[in-house]
This record gives C-alpha cells, sequence and structure tokens, in this order.
C-alpha cells in the first residue's frame, strides 16, 4: 500500500504541464513564422499568375487595358520630372567626381568600367525603384487598400469580375515597363549631365562620342541583358508588392499603416534584387 499523503499522480501533472508549455512555444513560433511568411508566399503565388496571365489574350479586355495604360501614363510621365531632376543630380555629383577622381589619380582609363560597375549596375536601379516605390507604389497601395477596407473589392467580386485581372495584372505590368523606361532614361541622363559638368570643370577632353564608346566597350555582353532586365524586374517587384499590400489590407486596417509596410517591403524587395543581381555581375 502506498503511503497517505504522496501524490503518485504529480509526476504525470509536471510531464503534462511542460508538454503544454513547449506546444505553446511551438504554436507562438509557428503563429509568428506563418505571419511573416505570408506575403512572401502570397507574393510568389502572384508573381508567378502575373508571368502567366500577362502573355493570355484574353486576359486582356477592354477594362484591363483601359488600367494598363493609365498606369503607365502615371508612371512614365509622372515620375519623369523626378528621374530627371535626380538623375542630373547623380550626374554631377557622381559622375563627375568619379572622372575627376580618376584622372588626378592616373587611372582615367578604368572610367568605364567604375561607371557601369557603380552606376548603371548598381545606383541607377536603386534609384529608380525608390522613385517608382514613392510616386507610385505608395500611391498603388492607398488605392487598392482604401477599395479592400470598404469593401469595394468585395463589390467588384459580386458583379463577376476579377480584381486580379482587373487591378493587380496591368498594374503589374506598367511598373515593369515604367522601371525599364525610367531606368534607361535615369543611365543616359546620367552619364550625359557627368560628362557636361566634367568637360566645364576641364575634367575630360574627349568628346561625348569617345566617353560614350569608352562606357559601351567596359560593358560585356551579359550586360546588355541583365541590366535592362534588372530595370524590368525591379518595376515589376516594387509594383506586384505594393499592390498585394493593398489587396491584403485587413478590415481593421487604414492608409496610415499600410504604407509604413508597403515602403519597407518596397526598399527590401529592391535591395533584394539589386543584389542579387549584382553578385550575377
Amino acid at each position: 500500500m502506498s503511503a497517505p499523503g504522496v501524490d503518485h499522480d504529480a509526476p504525470f501533472g509536471r510531464l503534462a504541464r511542460l508538454r503544454w508549455r513547449f506546444l505553446s512555444l511551438l504554436a507562438t513560433i509557428g503563429r509568428a513564422t506563418r505571419a511573416q511568411m505570408r506575403f512572401t508566399l502570397m507574393f510568389v503565388g502572384v508573381a508567378w499568375g502575373v508571368v502567366c496571365e500577362s502573355v493570355r489574350p484574353h486576359s486582356w479586355r477592354r477594362t484591363t487595358r483601359l488600367e494598363f495604360r493609365r498606369c503607365v501614363r502615371e508612371i512614365v510621365a509622372g515620375g519623369l520630372l523626378s528621374v530627371l531632376v535626380t538623375a542630373v543630380l547623380a550626374g554631377i555629383g557622381v559622375v563627375s567626381q568619379t572622372v575627376y577622381w580618376l584622372g588626378f589619380a592616373g587611372l582615367a582609363q578604368m572610367t568605364g568600367s567604375i561607371l557601369v560597375s557603380v552606376l548603371v549596375r548598381d545606383v541607377a536601379p536603386i534609384l529608380v525603384g525608390i522613385i517608382l516605390l514613392g510616386r507610385n507604389g505608395m500611391l498603388s497601395t492607398a488605392e487598392l487598400g482604401l477599395l479592400n477596407i470598404n469593401g469595394q473589392i468585395r463589390g467588384i467580386l459580386g458583379v463577376g469580375l476579377d480584381p486580379f485581372t482587373l487591378l493587380l495584372l496591368p498594374r503589374a505590368v506598367a511598373f515593369m515597363l515604367g522601371g525599364f523606361t525610367l531606368g534607361i532614361i535615369f543611365s543616359v541622363t546620367t552619364l550625359v549631365m557627368g560628362y557636361m559638368a566634367s568637360r566645364v570643370t576641364g575634367a575630360i577632353n574627349s568628346s561625348v562620342w569617345s566617353f560614350f564608346t569608352d562606357v559601351v566597350s567596359s560593358m560585356g555582353a551579359i550586360d546588355f541583358v541583365l541590366i535592362p532586365v534588372k530595370f524590368v524586374l525591379v518595376g515589376f517587384f516594387v509594383g506586384t508588392g505594393s499592390c498585394l499590400t493593398g489587396l491584403m489590407a485587413a478590415p481593421q486596417d487604414d492608409v496610415s499603416s499600410l504604407l509604413p509596410v508597403a515602403f519597407t517591403r518596397g526598399i527590401t524587395m529592391v535591395m533584394v534584387v539589386t543584389i542579387l543581381f549584382s553578385l550575377s555581375l
């Protein structure tokens, strides 16, 4: 017989409590991981959907084409002035100083390769991505977020329309086209302004054609493919991420809570694309 007052179930009670605490810890970690990975997984699915649907003619109905044209005008025409101003400042502050100090150090023959490596490959995509994010990406997040919060997305679904095809697809493709266009304009304008500033200060004496020949000859065959693709992907990631952030808005969210999230995600995507392509180049 057992002694009175001895609780033989105590070890089992402690084991149950330890098991419950362990499972609670796993549940907490799982909830946090799922919350953090939810956007990433949805982004992968939406990005693949955009790629697949963009090549199907039936996806480009009249309403989708009209939305695409409107977005292209807003992105390219609206962001052109910001890109030109930024390119002028970058040309004067980056290109001219690079030309001056390389000439001062007797390394003028490396001007083209350094400008391609630093400016065209890395600086240009980052600055263009930030401009796209700040001027158009945040606007798309606010617009789609308000549509979702106010229940208008459910209304669109109720009348048989697909919000993905109507709202997200044309914006994502427009951001891709805008990223490429603004990226090329930024790169050319920066080099032209850098040459003009260097010519005025006497840091360079060659003609503009010789300067651009030096820059272009410093680019490898792969650069002519990967650099434009980099601009396209920066626009694609910024546009898709911004639109998805708005469409994922919860009923308790508002614009003031959505915009910081969209900005953080957009900057992260721009940096990820830039770093991955820099490693590949």
